[in-house]
């Protein structure tokens, strides 16, 4: 007798949440939230942006109580277990949404925004999917270190911006700085932004970056 991993493909749903008007909005601003949030509380932060900009968040495929099996529920794009069909899933996931809503309206500008967890995703997404934009924002988060080079490529034609908060609780801004040295290659360039402020998106810089 032997053990034998399998992989079934079924119908699976995702929900994401928007704040905006689309007919009215020029600006498609997609989020991705860190680990352990949800995107209806993580789109709050985004509640204060232009008019002009059309906001979604996707969540986390991943849900799961913060404390215990009850109270606060939490959500995360992968873990380290059978992580290559993870991202397999979540690219698609993400794919629908930005093509749905491609679709059905239409943007100037489109940016993405990947907030610390989320920023790996983000990157995979551009790296591994079919979706373009004009501005990433990678933000307090680490770019995925295991990218090929061919995706990497797929970062030229946009702008890309390193976003980190001087009193980051995960990192130091010396170490990020440091970090910031890699993601600058040949396949790919990235601007390095700083703000005072911790692990968190300041809507003030964010503002400023989308003008």
């Amino acid at each position: 007798m032997s053990l034998t991993e399998h992989h079934i493909a079924y119908q699976h749903q995702g929900r994401f949440f928007t704040w905006g008007d689309p007919e009215k909005a020029d600006h498609l601003l997609i989020c991705l939230h860190g680990y352990g949030q949800l995107a209806a509380y993580f789109i709050r932060k985004f509640h204060a942006l232009p008019e002009n900009i059309y906001v979604i968040c996707p969540e986390g495929p991943h849900r799961f109580y913060q404390a215990g099996t009850d109270g606060r529920v939490g959500a995360s794009w992968m873990t380290k277990e059978d992580r290559l069909v993870d991202i397999e899933n979540y690219i698609a996931f993400l794919g629908q949404i930005y093509q749905q809503e491609i679709t059905k309206y239409s943007f100037k500008r489109k940016t993405l925004l990947g907030f610390s967890q989320g920023g790996a995703t983000a990157s995979r997404w551009i790296g591994m999917g079919n979706c373009s934009f004009d501005t990433f924002l990678l933000w307090a988060a680490v770019f995925p270190p295991d990218m090929t080079i061919s995706a990497q490529a797929k970062f030229k034609a946009q702008r890309n911006i390193f976003v980190i908060g001087t009193a980051d609780e995960y990192t130091s801004l010396e170490k990020a700085a440091s970090y910031y040295k890699l993601l600058n290659t040949d396949e790919m360039r990235f601007e390095f932004v700083k703000f005072e402020g911790k692990h968190h998106v300041d809507v003030e810089l964010l503002k400023a970056l989308l003008q």
